[in-house]
């Protein structure tokens, strides 16, 4: 595997010296990194020992909030300077890595009701609040009625307390004729489906989702490629999966919080708020395709915490009940059965960080999908679209074993070719959870179009070349 990060010495900063966090622990033997001085501040990265496979796993295990990034042998931990402690004490080897600059944004209006003014609201230089992407549907069904219709497909888990929150919404954009847009399975047209901040930290796939709505009810009719794919296709769009842990990033003004979950604080309401104790539930280890395996938490204050119950969330119910309204079930129970070649269809769930391209099976890597050929075949091409800097893979050969994905419960219950893209490179401006906003424009989306248009293009036929 390619190195993924800038060599730490390059963090050092003249007049600035900061004690590194460096262990040598029977339990994680071997070289760690060298790094005598970093920049001072309240966000740390740091660099740990955890070769694929067990060490990985204990990592994950144990609480910590691990990124989607690996660089060799070594993952990486977000945290405050306890966070340093905490994996010493747990047996680690780690380094800081690098220290994040707390980013500058006045935080935008707390409220859930969207207006149309909404659609301009943004913070941290341009990232569009939960209020202008809900705006922006509406306008775009608006100004297109032959091409989008916007579906509430549920509530999300404040709103289903009567305690704020918003509702969840799609949008299905499609030259419209009989039939097109509607909750049925057994529609005319093939589906390509594609959703944005699931994890609500991650601002790239949400702005993403804006400008690939924009790309195609903008192009119809004057973009040849659009206009085929439109006429034979219905792209739906989830811009953001998880809008009361969005609201809750947004809220935090000058100091975000890097919130991953949802907002329900029922199951640890004494979670502290740091990077490595919050509320919530991860809805990315809450559904129920082999929910409490590898990769999740019982503690419900981590960061992969997978919640009571499998499919316990309002947004994890919504999604699924969403999905099963638009594809047919095609694939059998066995772990090893794959769907038929006819099968059609294919959901994209976007992340960041680390350039990756993921696909089923994400609970394990000893075991392949049936449509392994298949799945790892569109991996690769979409990997190539983006860069020579992206990798593909099951999650557990190039990151580590997750379990209780959305991108596993849409092919193990579903059949339909499911992937993660995680987006964004490891290190540099355009790097994190929160690049800068210029980067969108200069760096992701000229990637991410083509990787966009490849997959809707591949939505009548995944399995069948």
């Amino acid at each position: 595997m390619k190195p993924r990060r800038r060599p730490l010495p390059a963090l050092a900063v003249a007049g600035v010296a900061v004690a590194a966090v460096i262990t040598a622990s029977p339990t994680a033997a071997g070289p760690v990194p060298d790094v005598t001085s970093v920049l001072a501040g309240p966000t740390y990265v740091y660099k740990v020992r955890a070769p694929l496979g067990v060490a990985a796993q204990d990592l994950l295990g144990r609480g910590f909030d691990v990124l989607e990034d690996r660089d060799g042998e070594y993952l990486f931990v977000l945290g405050d300077a306890a966070t340093g402690t905490g994996l010493e004490q747990a047996g680690f080897s780690a380094v800081v890595d690098e220290v994040l600059p707390a980013p500058q944004w006045a935080p935008p209006k707390a409220k859930a009701q969207v207006e149309a003014a909404d659609i301009d609201e943004t913070y941290y230089g341009g990232y569009h609040t939960v209020n202008a992407h809900w705006a922006h549907l509406d306008l775009v069904a608006q100004d297109h009625p032959d091409l989008a219709t916007v579906v509430d497909y549920g509530d999300s888990w404040r709103k289903t307390q009567g305690s704020g929150g918003y509702d969840l919404r799609a949008v299905c954009i499609t030259k419209k004729n009989a039939g097109d847009c509607a909750l049925d399975p057994n529609a005319p047209k093939p589906r390509f489906f594609v959703m944005g901040q699931l994890h609500a930290r991650e601002l790239t796939t949400g702005d993403v989702a804006w400008r690939w709505i924009d790309h195609l009810v903008q192009g119809y009719g004057t973009d040849a490629e659009v206009t085929a794919l439109l006429d034979t296709t219905e792209v739906w769009v989830v811009p953001i999966a998880n809008p009361d842990g969005v609201d809750m990033v947004q809220q935090g003004g000058d100091t975000p919080r890097y919130q991953r979950k949802n907002a329900n604080n029922t199951n640890g309401s004494n979670c502290s708020g740091t990077t490595s104790s919050q509320i919530g539930i991860d809805l990315n280890r809450n559904a129920d395709s082999h929910w409490s395996g590898p990769g999740s938490s019982d503690n419900p204050c981590d960061q992969t915490y997978k919640g009571p119950s499998a499919n316990s969330e309002a947004e994890t119910q919504a999604l699924q009940a969403l999905w099963r309204g638009l594809y047919r079930d095609r694939r059998g129970t066995g772990v090893d059965e794959a769907a038929p070649a006819d099968t059609t269809g294919v959901v994209v769930s976007m992340h960041s960080y680390s350039n990756l391209v993921l696909f089923p099976w994400g609970w394990t890597d000893d075991r392949h999908a049936g449509n392994d050929a298949a799945l790892r075949g569109m991996a690769r091409d979409m990997a190539a679209l983006g860069g020579e800097e992206w990798e593909h893979g099951q999650p557990g050969e190039v990151l580590y074993n997750a379990a209780g994905g959305t991108d596993d419960w849409v092919y193990d219950d579903l059949g339909v070719a499911s992937f993660v893209w995680e987006i964004g490179p490891a290190w540099g401006t355009c790097a994190g959870f929160f690049p800068a906003y210029s980067c969108q424009e200069s760096t992701f989306w000229p990637k991410l179009l083509p990787m966009l248009v490849y997959a809707a293009k591949k939505a009548p036929s995944p399995y069948g070349g």
